[in-house]
């Protein structure tokens, strides 16, 4: 540009682009005009201004066609009450678009947490977030983090369900913010690091809230678990899809202990969550020369993902771009919208903003 090394913004003075380049001309205050343009600037005041209106036309013409050309290499997002448009451009392109950390202030995860659908999904995605993406969340959504992280405790303090979900969820971001904050002076955290220590205090306070919850039994007097019939029992224990849910089952009652002992139970788990051929390589034998899939099942998890289920999840329309929560209808032009849409798991939607 003509004015680096001096300040445009002097009062009386205005830039106009020229077949020759930009021309500087002084305003009528200032005693006169300069360069070639000066007495066209004279004539008519009105030429100028739409000189002025045409240039801002050319500009924003030219962006909207370079849109436009790169449309099939990104993805956008706008946010608009329960949904949001996702803008997913080149790493030039990233100022003014959607990050990780907007879209996450965007979409209402606190009220997410109050859907029982929506609870697993949510504290999974901010123990994700937890994990690796902390530091690339900005100043306003790491405290927006913070809000939902509370809220999610104080929900399991009152529901008295899922703590050991959540206890884990903090033994994570807490391990996280160990790391972070010994790496303080290499600007990984935003913020004063005397609030992060606050914040570390404050996860410490909660995990100990949780450690000392006393489940009550409820006073119900009709029938309960252990009076169903075993097949019943053995029926309802299936729909369980984490081990460690079987194994505290178990320590009820000692009729629930020879349940969660069966093997074919066991079984069902592992070809639930893994391969036959992760399955194959982690094979262990019992006393009895038999298949010890309860072994087999806690070696497996140890070395590979579990399966991951969930309620409701994120939807990705992949026609319009629009990213909402099942079940949440948004303007899509699609002629058969439903075949569009493609369900998220968290680190679908993490990876989504990964440029």
């Amino acid at each position: 540009m003509p004015f680096l090394g001096q300040d445009w913004r002097s009062p009386g003075q205005s830039w106009v682009k020229t077949a020759d380049g930009w021309t500087r001309f002084l305003d009528e205050k200032s005693g006169g005009y300069v360069g070639d343009i000066s007495s066209f600037c004279k004539k008519d005041d009105h030429n100028k201004e739409n000189l002025f209106n045409s240039l801002n036309y050319d500009v924003a013409a030219k962006k909207r066609r370079k849109d436009l050309l790169n449309n099939k290499a990104k993805i956008q997002y706008f946010h608009q009450e329960k949904w949001i448009y996702v803008h997913k451009g080149s790493t030039k392109e990233r100022h003014g678009y959607c990050t990780l950390g907007e879209a996450f202030n965007r979409l209402d995860f606190s009220s997410a947490i109050l859907d029982s659908r929506r609870f697993n999904y949510v504290v999974r995605l901010l123990e994700l977030i937890a994990k690796s993406q902390l530091t690339s969340l900005s100043g306003i959504a790491q405290k927006n983090y913070m809000n939902i992280l509370e809220k999610v405790v104080q929900k399991v303090l009152e529901d008295q369900q899922n703590i050991r979900l959540i206890r884990e969820l903090l033994q994570t971001l807490y391990t996280s913010l160990c790391t972070l904050v010994q790496r303080v002076g290499k600007s990984v955290l935003v913020g004063n690091i005397n609030m992060w220590v606050h914040r570390m205090e404050s996860i410490l306070h909660w995990q100990q809230q949780l450690n000392n919850i006393q489940i009550t039994r409820p006073a119900f007097k009709g029938t309960t678990f252990t009076d169903l019939p075993l097949c019943l029992q053995l029926n309802i224990m299936q729909r369980l899809s984490d081990g460690r849910d079987l194994v505290s089952l178990g320590q009820v009652a000692p009729d629930l202990q020879v349940l969660s002992e069966d093997r074919l139970l066991w079984k069902k788990l592992c070809q639930y969550h893994f391969t036959d051929r992760q399955i194959r390589k982690r094979l262990i034998l019992s006393d009895k020369g038999q298949l010890d899939w309860k072994k087999m099942y806690f070696k497996l998890i140890r070395c590979y993902p579990r399966k991951e289920q969930y309620g409701d999840t994120l939807q990705l329309c992949r026609h319009c771009h629009i990213l909402s929560w099942k079940g949440t209808d948004h303007p899509c032009t699609a002629n058969n919208p439903e075949t569009c849409s493609t369900s998220l798991s968290p680190q679908d939607f993490i990876n989504l903003f990964r440029f």
